[in-house]
């Protein structure tokens, strides 16, 4: 785009030689400061502006050009092309002026929206303890950058917990939203013995924020949300699910949905049903990946309108690290939807790394679902 206005000029000295004489083809000059504001400066506009103006009356008074005999400098048609083209470059100028501003502006929105996304949503550790951790996030706005969308992973006492969460709605309520949820749960993390309770904590925190906001959608704002916990003192994954799609455990190939048909309700709306959060335990041994992620993911569509297939996908990448293994999936989301992501998207993983002592005899251990 820089080089266009050259371009256009090199265009311009090509056809006049070659066109007849009623064919003033030096009149096409007038669009040359439109085509320097599309990337340059006012301050390059302006001056071709004054090249083109220049550049037109050298055309016009110059005899050989197309063949003529004698030269029209101030023909009546070039002196009105002439003031047009200045007319155009004012024009040009105060356009590349306003665009200018508007870059400025839009970079500094960019700016801090990444700021505040690395507020939110602030990198997680890629390793802890025995764990390899790694997250992604794709707001389906490429302008707003963060949305109501979450993740989370903290090092505790009691083990490693992470957390993925889908706020409802959209715009700068949900972002809100978000932050109020993770700094309850970063807080409630380090303090809570067991994960029912950790959920709980934040549901109560999430209640009281809803209490005070105004407006006849207050008992709507809800968050669906997965709470995991992985302790290093023994290989399994404890999990509570609030309304949320179920985590997906990778080993050697297999993809299985952590699932027990116990979700609970989405946090903001446990108090409609009272009970208590059903704690789900699986096995979880060295060299199995455990995958949130958010409906973002498996409700893409391609432009023929067929979901994504995310287990289909994560069988094929299953040997591949939690880094390796959200790349691949970030740019297969992406080439899957033809760049037109119609949800935010995020996924967390967790890879629990081979210790001292091999667990064999936990291989043959069957899945089960406690209380």
């Amino acid at each position: 785009m820089r080089w266009l206005p050259v371009l256009y000029v090199a265009g311009v000295l090509l056809l006049e030689p070659i066109t007849p004489v009623e064919w003033p083809i030096s009149f096409l000059l007038v669009a040359l400061p439109l085509v320097t504001a599309f990337a340059h400066g006012p301050a390059v506009v302006a001056g071709a502006s004054v090249f083109a103006v220049v550049f037109e009356g050298v055309l016009a008074g110059t005899p050989c050009c197309a063949g003529r005999s004698v030269g029209y400098l101030w023909d009546r048609h070039y002196v009105a092309d002439y003031v047009c083209t200045a007319l155009v470059g004012a024009l040009g100028t105060i356009l590349a002026a306003h665009r200018t501003r508007r870059e400025r502006t839009l970079a500094d929105v960019r700016f801090v929206a990444e700021i505040a996304q690395r507020v939110l949503l602030r990198p997680v550790p890629q390793r802890i303890g025995n764990l390899l951790v790694d997250s992604f996030y794709l707001s389906a706005d490429a302008e707003a950058r963060i949305g109501g969308d979450l993740y989370e992973a903290v090092p505790t006492a009691h083990g490693v917990r992470l957390l993925i969460g889908d706020v409802r709605g959209k715009g700068l309520l949900a972002v809100e939203t978000a932050a109020a949820l993770l700094g309850a749960f970063r807080e409630a993390a380090h303090d809570e013995s067991d994960l029912p309770t950790l959920a709980d904590r934040v549901e109560t925190s999430m209640n009281r924020r809803a209490e005070q906001l105004a407006g006849s959608e207050v008992g709507e704002r809800f968050v669906t949300a997965v709470f995991a916990e992985i302790r290093a003192d023994e290989h399994a994954v404890r999990v509570v699910n609030c309304g949320h799609p179920p985590p997906l455990r990778i080993r050697h190939g297999e993809v299985r949905e952590l699932d027990s048909g116990r979700s609970a309700p989405p946090l903001n709306l446990g108090m409609l049903v009272g009970e208590p959060y059903p704690l789900d335990v699986y096995p979880f041994r060295p060299g199995d990946q455990l995958l949130l992620y958010t409906d973002g993911i498996t409700e893409t569509r391609d432009p023929d309108g067929a979901f994504y297939p995310l287990v289909e996908r994560l069988r094929s990448w299953a040997p591949l690290p939690p880094q390796e293994l959200l790349e691949r999936l970030h740019h297969d989301l992406l080439a899957f939807s033809g760049n037109r992501l119609r949800d935010d998207t995020a996924a967390l993983t967790a890879c629990l790394l081979p210790g001292r002592e091999a667990d064999d005899e936990a291989d043959d251990e069957e899945d089960v679902a406690v209380t």
